[in-house]
């Protein structure tokens, strides 16, 4: 049992109780947190406590409640109080006496990202929205939050502010800070530096290749460059915490620090590295876009259910679209690397069914139920918003800059939503974001939206890439295989059906996707054979796919149809008049130096 603490200094007003957790994980290798939530002053005959079902950032409904056990309640004198449980994530407590009331439960934490919560030996790092109630109606109550080591040689990191005259003691305004505030706790390595005179932190969990120094020398300049954008910096210290895993990729937005996750030995290769930027600029940038300008409808959260917009795309989509430019702009990478980005991402939209199915506006009202949870028909009926929404907003940017050469660009949108709702922090509507565009670019925008935006029109790149001296090419290997449809994978020894695209020879044979592969045209086949025995036939020739189809056996015949592109390439034109220059040079930056000195 933590033992109990006064806290100074007080809520204010006589009637507001005082919210108090005490974070302690005694036996690191259960995996178990130990939780104490105190309410002083408490004067309803019940105390109702809410557990969130997600947490800002990340749209999927994760039952945290689920790794919730051993809950308890008791006064400040040691009676218990009878409890029940109202729902998946609601407790209620009877409190006939008027007095201080103490929550005691453990939450299991052995889930290794930026949206969980993780405990072992080596470290504590939690998401208050998986560890913490919030008591609906108290949202704006400020909350104690002290954290006890197992060792006191572990530090404890947070974006909260620290109490001085508590140890390890923070203090969160709101329950909405408190979510947004994570919590390292461990013996990692932290790194101070100072970007635009404000100070600044990297903490670093785990071993791998990287080189801290070159990290934060590179994380300055995509400070300064995206600082730069917005005319300055809205905090007044920020902090990165970066977890180094075997093979975690990902990372987490929050107002005054982001984490991030990335394998540990991916900081060597040049092409792992400048990704690892581009993870860096895509959380940061989130900083302006997402926990300032947001839409209306996370203006406000419910953390108890799905937080419905159409706009992710903007807010997901345009930030990527933004991660690759703001390393190119930094030159931590020139314009040929940027246009291979840029070029993969045409490359999977291309190459992804869905594309034609499910606008970005769905995509982005449909996140809590569709880009997280994959099944056998994702890639046939959805698209991602980040993708999606990273090319459209490509294609506005060029858009605006060919109508307003060298004057105007989708910077000066995003400085717009700054200015229009993210200072003042009020949500923004799909129209209300439609007429900044609009109003930037000068122009109707009516018919682009109906078609990209909340409609499957594909992508008309070659329009926009042309006033800039680029084309894009859709390649075809002569020595591609026929085109079937389906891609097979290796599961326990097995050769199985791992995807079948809509229309394809495959589903018209009624393949399924699980089925087991046996035999191609009466002889063995595996996985890894099947890309070049496929090379033996020719479009238009009829095969025999010899399957188990749960457990029964089946031959289905397919007829090969030619190869599709797999690949799209942006190049640069062969000639290029003095306008697609300057226009190029204009987008690029410096970056396009390095091609056009080969035009």
């Amino acid at each position: 049992m933590l033992a109990d603490k006064k806290l100074q200094p007080t809520v204010s007003g006589q009637d507001n109780p005082q919210l108090h957790y005490q974070i302690a994980c005694p036996q690191p290798a259960s995996h178990l947190f130990e939780v104490k939530l105190t309410v002083e002053d408490w004067q309803q005959p019940t105390l109702d406590l809410m557990l969130p079902v997600w947490t800002p950032g990340s749209y999927l409904v994760r039952e945290y409640a689920k790794h919730l056990q051993d809950f308890s309640a008791q006064s400040l004198s040691g009676q218990p109080l009878a409890w029940i449980k109202q729902s998946k994530n609601h407790w209620q407590v009877t409190t006939p006496i008027a007095e201080s009331v103490q929550i005691s439960y453990r939450v299991y934490a052995n889930e290794l990202s930026v949206r969980t919560n993780h405990l072992d030996q080596t470290h504590a790092y939690f998401n208050p929205a998986a560890l913490c109630f919030y008591l609906p109606g108290l949202e704006q109550q400020a909350i104690a939050i002290t954290v006890t080591p197992p060792d006191q040689a572990w530090q404890v990191t947070t974006p909260l502010p620290h109490l001085e005259s508590q140890p390890n003691t923070f203090l969160a305004p709101d329950f909405d800070t408190l979510v947004d505030s994570p919590f390292e706790i461990g013996a990692h390595a932290i790194y101070d530096f100072v970007v635009l005179g404000k100070p600044h932190q990297l903490a670093i969990w785990g071993e791998g290749n990287l080189d801290p120094a070159r990290i934060i020398a590179d994380t300055q300049k995509l400070i300064e460059v995206e600082a730069d954008l917005f005319g300055g910096l809205p905090y007044d210290r920020y902090l990165f915490l970066l977890h180094l895993s075997s093979q975690g990729n990902g990372g987490l937005e929050h107002k005054t620090c982001c984490s991030l996750n990335y394998p540990r030995f991916g900081f060597r290769s040049e092409e792992k590295y400048n990704r690892f930027l581009t993870l860096v600029a895509h959380e940061f940038f989130h900083l302006w876009n997402v926990k300032r300008i947001r839409p209306q409808a996370l203006e406000a959260f419910d953390y108890g259910a799905e937080n419905y917009t159409p706009s992710l795309w903007f807010s997901e989509g345009t930030t990527s679209y933004y991660d690759q430019l703001f390393p190119l702009r930094a030159q931590l990478f020139d314009a040929k690397w940027y246009l291979k980005l840029v070029s993969e991402s045409i490359t999977r939209l291309q190459t992804t069914p869905g594309r034609r199915v499910q606008p970005a506006s769905e995509s982005s009202f449909d996140a809590w139920i569709k880009l997280y949870r994959p099944d056998a028909n994702s890639r046939n009926a959805q698209i991602s918003y980040y993708l999606k929404g990273e090319l459209v907003s490509m294609l506005l940017d060029l858009l605006i800059r060919h109508r307003h050469p060298g004057t105007k660009s989708l910077d000066d949108v995003m400085r717009q939503m700054w200015q229009q709702f993210g200072q003042p922090e009020i949500g923004f509507s799909p129209a209300q974001l439609q007429a900044v565009i609009e109003s930037v670019a000068g122009q109707d925008l009516g018919d682009f939206f109906a078609c990209y935006v909340d409609g499957t029109a594909e992508l008309p790149f070659e329009n926009y890439l042309h006033p800039f001296g680029l084309e894009l090419q859709a390649e075809v290997n002569p020595d591609d295989q026929p085109y079937l449809g389906m891609s097979v994978k290796t599961d326990r020894a097995t050769t199985q059906i791992q995807a079948i695209d809509s229309g394809s020879p495959a589903e018209q044979a009624g393949l399924n996707v699980g089925d087991e592969v046996l035999a191609m045209a009466g002889f063995r086949i595996t996985a890894d054979q099947w890309s070049e025995r496929l090379k033996n036939y020719q479009p238009g020739d009829r095969l025999d796919l010899t399957v188990f189809h749960q457990d029964q056996l089946r031959t289905c015949t397919l007829q090969l149809a030619e190869p599709i592109p797999t690949r799209y390439q942006i190049h640069l034109r062969s000639e290029l008049t003095s306008q697609q220059r300057t226009n190029l040079e204009s987008w690029l930056g410096e970056g396009a130096a390095s091609l056009l000195a080969k035009s």
